[in-house]
């Protein structure tokens, strides 16, 4: 995972040759390992390249890397699969090798669509002044733009700055294709003409399906000198799963189940399904595409196996590489599971629990004011044993909000499945006070361009659970605890694929099984805008990589392949019929009670909700996302100091 950056201007009087200090340091937390800048220049326009590094895999390469023609090459990315990487290569070098042969646009189409996992790049193509840019298909990495009002100069980053006047000027580049800007002409026309090569699906009768997002809406937003248009060739970007199953069944769908709709919210109702030899198979199948997805992402991760016999480290002494998001509920759990499988058994795992209270200071982090980094905080330091119980007593009694009873439960079952595992279940108590400070000087400009009180809730949530700062619960004493896990697991897209919210339901009470349908399509159709861009800038801002399983392609593709009734089956109650495949996995995993835990959203399970105004609605535009000038920052961190 990376930070990366593209600046151009078409004048002198309107270039820098050095970013912004807080877009710099902005995108250096995303990328600890490597920082580098790159100037390019050209008798039309400049062009400033930075790339900061997280390295996960291979040799270190350090970003933007450039070739022999003066091509430069900044890619955020991981390829799982369609391009062949070995454990020992780096992707970045790999995809540079691939672009730098590409003879034509359809090469560098191609090269793109082969690419299996989670990116966003900027490929600047010397010989032809192109500069080509985009994300993948779900919008799994963040890249942002912000063109200026004067239209000399724009920007490309995946993250914004904090500047005041530019933070809402920041939007984020559509998941709808590859675009591809002549700088060249633009620097002579005056105006910025972005080629769009959308994402189009072939079936098998050669007939093509038409972008989501229509070229109006993706202009909507721009200044009026930047246009959006389809490539003159009319090429395309093969897209890299297959169209939702729409069909529906032959006859009535309660008819259709009619002998296990009566059944209670109980195993032995999942138990009918699993006596049914079709979908047993089926559910096999979704463990095994799952499985591999997990795999791919908790392997290729530097560890101590090339450590000499003599320097390998205790089990106990071992730190983990892959944390996980956890509620101990269903999508948690089933990732914990399959994780169990793939990484090593002397290697911990960090299971991440957020709980938010208001009442005390919470525990899990004190603001060390004499720390010369910015913005940084440390866990607290130890105190007496007596104090710390006393304290984690205090702390316990706040903090038991669903999730962290869940949590706990879901941990239990973890341990009872694997003893020999070490879970560290990382309790992270936020209070009021250190919520308010922490989304006024971090987290609001991350979560922008979003601006809802849904995203101020997930956005600090899962910022403040992706940090890792919290404490370890053992049988003897509380110690407080830093996960440095590069790696975060999400279950963000079992939701959308499965019936997971609560709007699902409604529409098939309303709609029937088109309804829900139709629901489905249109959530994955939005993830990258309403979910994905947003939590890649949150948890990258700690330096770290999030991974997300469930959006893995071959998963997505099985679970589009399979009809609606094979996935969810919402004439069942809460606990049941919602990710009624996913339930299933787990019981065939060995999950006891997290199999029926109902559906509840993160900002409910942690908390996070009741913080603050209570009348609020998850759509309404949230204040406190307000991103503030530096000037005020500045006078605060004085004022703590």
């Amino acid at each position: 995972m990376c930070g990366i950056c593209c600046s151009v201007s078409f004048s002198v009087e309107h270039f820098h040759k050095a970013l912004k200090e807080d877009l710099l340091y902005n995108l250096k937390r995303r990328g600890p390992d490597s920082s580098k800048q790159l100037l390019k220049f050209n008798a039309n326009y400049h062009c400033l390249f930075s790339g900061h590094v997280l390295h996960l895999r291979g040799i270190l390469t350090a970003q933007p890397v450039e070739d022999e023609r003066g091509n430069v090459f900044l890619w955020n990315g991981e390829v799982f699969s369609g391009i062949k990487v070995e454990a020992e290569e780096n992707d970045t070098q790999i995809m540079f090798n691939y672009l730098s042969s590409c003879k034509s646009e359809s090469d560098i189409l191609s090269l793109f669509a082969d690419v299996q996992g989670p990116w966003s790049f900027i490929y600047y193509q010397a010989s032809s002044h192109y500069l080509w840019f985009g994300r993948d298909f779900f919008g799994r990495r963040s890249l942002l733009w912000h063109f200026s009002n004067l239209g000399r100069s724009f920007c490309l980053s995946s993250v914004g700055s904090q500047t005041s006047g530019m933070a809402n000027q920041w939007q984020e580049v559509p998941a709808s294709g590859i675009f591809r800007i002549d700088l060249k002409f633009s620097s002579i026309s005056n105006s910025v003409i972005l080629k769009l090569y959308p994402w189009k699906y072939i079936s098998g009768e050669n007939v093509i399906k038409e972008c989501v997002n229509s070229l109006t809406q993706i202009s909507a937003n721009l200044p009026t000198f930047v246009s959006v248009v389809e490539n003159e060739a009319k090429l395309y970007v093969k897209e890299p799963v297959v169209p939702l199953n729409m069909t529906l069944p032959q006859c009535p769908f309660e008819i259709h189940c009619s002998n296990i709709s009566s059944v209670p919210p109980t195993r032995e109702t999942l138990e009918v399904f699993l006596t049914d030899g079709h979908m047993k198979k089926v559910v096999q199948q979704f463990i095994d595409v799952l499985s591999v997805a997990v795999r791919r992402r908790v392997l290729c991760l530097p560890r101590d196996d090339s450590l000499a016999p003599s320097e390998v480290l205790k089990t106990c002494e071992r730190k983990a590489n892959v944390a996980i998001l956890f509620s101990g509920g269903i999508d948690s759990m089933v990732i914990a599971t399959l994780a169990d499988r793939h990484i090593p058994l002397d290697e911990p795992v960090d299971l991440l629990n957020v709980a938010f209270k208001t009442e005390e200071k919470t525990l899990s982090t004190n603001c060390n004011k004499k720390r010369k980094q910015k913005h940084h905080c440390e866990i607290p330091s130890e105190k007496s044993s007596r104090n710390t119980a006393a304290a984690a007593d205090s702390a316990d009694k706040q903090s038991t909000v669903p999730d962290r009873i869940t949590g706990r439960a879901g941990l239990k079952e973890l341990q009872a499945a694997n003893p020999s595992r070490i879970w560290n279940f990382v309790e992270i108590n936020v209070s009021l006070d250190e919520l308010q400070k922490l989304r006024r000087t971090r987290i609001c400009h991350l979560v922008q361009p979003l601006d809802t009180v849904l995203d101020d809730s997930i956005g600090c949530a899962v910022w403040f659970a992706s940090r890792g700062m919290g404490w370890l619960m053992t049988q003897d004493e509380m110690q407080s605890y830093q996960s440095n896990a590069k790696v975060v697991l999400t279950g963000i897209g079992a939701d959308e694929q499965l019936a997971g919210y609560s709007r699902h339901r409604l529409s098939f009470q309303t709609q029937g099984m088109e309804g829900l349908n139709k629901e489905i399509k249109m959530d994955m159709g939005r993830i990258s805008s309403r979910n994905l861009g947003r939590d890649d800038r949150v948890i990258g801002d700690h330096g770290k990589e999030a991974r997300f399983p469930f959006l893995d392609e071959n998963v997505v593709s099985f679970l589009n392949s399979l009809p609606i009734w094979e996935k969810a089956n919402l004439t069942l109650p809460r606990g049941i019929g919602e990710k009624l495949i996913l339930r299933l996995a787990a019981m065939e995993l060995g999950l006891t009670a997290s199999a029926l835990l109902p559906k509840r959203a993160m900002q409910f399970g942690s908390r996070i909700a009741k913080m603050e105004n209570n009348n609020e609605k998850a759509s309404d535009k949230c204040g406190r996302l307000q991103v503030i000038s530096l000037e005020n920052l500045s006078i605060e961190k004085e004022i703590e100091t």
